[in-house]
Order: structure tokens, then sequence, then C-alpha cells
């Protein structure tokens, strides 16, 4: 875990910073498609990642989930943050996008280190800026973008988290990430294959228009 640790915050935090996170902190590994954090539960630490990447979801009265933004190796969740600082339960599902590995650190030590170290601190007000330019960008889509724009810009930002042209999705999980019907995420590709921006196999589109 030490190599994957500096290789992946060493850029970021202090020798013994990386040392304590080290000693404290609990290896995770889940696979594609895991829950890691679900609503309503208490959180009682906060990840930061290693390898893979996890997805931010919310969820509406009715059980239906909008995808908020996804979080890479180096990053951590700003939505996570706030409910381990608050001691208040989970207020998104994070979810594996990739099979992935991180760190999990304890709430006490979070607070700890926001006094006893300068990078934290700044690692942590960074990750709040990140995380809510993400989420004013997704506020936008919804709110500026036509479906037909919000489906390919979903696209390339899977592809890009999965640094792979070929998604490995189905119509329906897309329609659950954009909170939408998957006959209209069916029509809307049928649209972009015709307009050579991607192309349909069976569970996987292949992105022309990167």
């Amino acid at each position: 875990m030490q190599h994957q640790l500096e290789e992946a915050y060493g850029f970021l935090f202090e020798k013994e910073l990386l040392n304590e996170i080290t000693e404290c902190g609990s290896f995770k590994s889940v696979k594609a498609g895991e829950t890691i954090i679900e609503i309503g539960s208490y959180i009682t630490g906060m990840p930061l990642l290693l390898t893979g990447a996890i997805k931010i979801l919310r969820e509406d009265q009715n059980g239906d989930e909008l995808l908020l933004y996804f979080i890479e190796r180096g990053d951590t969740c700003a939505m996570t943050l706030s409910c381990c600082l608050g001691r208040k339960k989970s207020e998104i599902r994070a979810v594996a996008e990739t099979d992935t590995t991180f760190v999990m650190i304890p709430i006490a030590k979070m607070e700890e280190w926001t006094g006893k170290y300068k990078s934290w601190r700044n690692f942590v007000f960074e990750s709040y800026h990140s995380r809510l330019s993400e989420m004013l960008d997704t506020i936008d889509t919804i709110a500026f973008m036509n479906m037909d724009q919000r489906l390919m810009r979903y696209l390339r930002d899977k592809a890009k988290i999965n640094k792979d042209a070929t998604i490995q999705s189905t119509h329906q999980q897309i329609a659950y990430d954009l909170h939408t019907s998957r006959v209209v995420i069916s029509r809307l590709l049928k649209k972009l294959e015709i307009d050579n921006k991607i192309s349909l196999q069976r569970n996987q589109i292949k992105i022309l228009d990167l």
C-alpha cells in the first residue's frame, strides 16, 4: 500500500503524513459495480483513491439516481468529507465505476491532520473546490443542455474515466445515471450512431467522436 500511496499522493503530502496514513488507514479493494457508501449510512471514514474510479450518485424521493461526478486516483469525495466532519448520515451513494482500491481514513485523523499538516488542509479545501465545480457543471448540463448533449458528455466522461473509447454499459444503466428512461436513451443513442458519433454493439458503445 505504501508504494501506491506515494504514487498517488506523494506529490501532495509530506513523508510524515504519508506514514501516518499508512499506519492508521484501512486498505480496501472493491470490484466494479460494488457499492462503497450507501445513502442513509453513517460515514466513519473518508476514502483516498489509489487506483480505479468511483461514481457519486444522488437519489430522489422515488429512488431514481442522478450521477453527480466521478472521483479518480489522487481524489476524495467532498460530500463524504462534509458528512464526516458534520457526523451526519451519507447523502450520496458511492459505487465503484471500475475495479478500485483506496485507503479509508478515520474521522478523528481527518480533524487532527487539518490542524497538523498544511498539505492536508490544502488538499481538503481543494477537494471541496473541485467537487463543487463538478456539481455546478452537472447542474449546468441539466439546466442548459439538451438530453442528447448530456448523453454525449456522459459518454465522453465515462470513456475518459475508463481510459477506453468502448464503453461496457446497457441502455438502462445509462438511463439510471442520467435520471431518464431507457426508451429515451435508446432513441438518442441511435441518433448519435446515425450522426456517426458512436457505434452501437450489444451492451457496448464505441465513441467515434472523442
